[in-house]
Parts: structure tokens; C-alpha cells; sequence
């Protein structure tokens, strides 16, 4: 490897720090929205994938057990979709990104 091809990589590397210190501020940014059980229960998340906020709709509150576990199953979903959609923006993100450095097709 002769200094021209160093000079270079070191320019990479820069290039991918920058890149990811930008990706960091974006996933601070970015926010998520997800509901299940036709908006029964939301969730807010960040890019981190840090539950931000849960909102339950008061109606959907029972006395019966039956009622807590169909709760539980919602809760769960909507958080699931909630991650689902923040990788969605990240990877959406990396691959705009990622498009200005010239890789060969394949590597994005």
C-alpha cells in the first residue's frame, strides 16, 4: 500500500465518522408513531428505539382479566411497529447517505 492509498483511506474514515456523528443526530431526531387495535393504543418512539410516550385509549380499560391480556397483546404490537418503522427511517437514512460515497452496486 503505497501513501497515495493510505491518504485515501484515512479520507474514507473521516468521511464514515462524519457520517455516522450525522446519523447519530438523527436518530435522536427522528420520531415514530405506531398504533394497534385501531388506535386503541400508541406509541412514540425515537430513532434509538426509546419508547418517548404510550397513550391508551381510557375506553378500552375493563374490569375483566381478559381485557388486561387483550391490552398486554396491543401494547406489544404497537410497540413492535413502532421499532419496525424507526429501522425503516434509519435504513432509508444509511442508504441516502451511504449513495454519495460511490460504493459498487451491491454494498447498499
Amino acid at each position: 500500500m503505497n501513501f497515495s492509498d493510505l491518504g485515501k483511506m484515512q479520507e474514507m474514515m473521516s468521511q464514515a465518522k462524519a457520517m455516522q456523528d450525522e446519523m447519530e443526530q438523527k436518530l435522536a431526531s427522528t420520531i415514530v408513531e405506531a398504533s394497534s387495535g385501531g388506535g386503541v393504543v400508541t406509541v412514540r418512539m425515537n430513532g434509538r428505539k426509546q419508547l418517548l410516550k404510550l397513550k391508551i385509549d381510557p375506553a378500552v380499560m375493563g374490569s375483566n382479566a381478559s381485557d388486561l391480556e387483550l391490552l398486554e397483546d396491543l401494547i406489544t404490537a404497537a410497540f413492535n411497529e413502532a421499532g419496525r418503522r424507526a429501522d425503516e427511517a434509519m435504513n432509508s437514512g444509511v442508504s441516502g447517505m451511504l449513495g454519495g460515497l460511490n460504493l459498487p452496486p451491491g454494498l447498499l
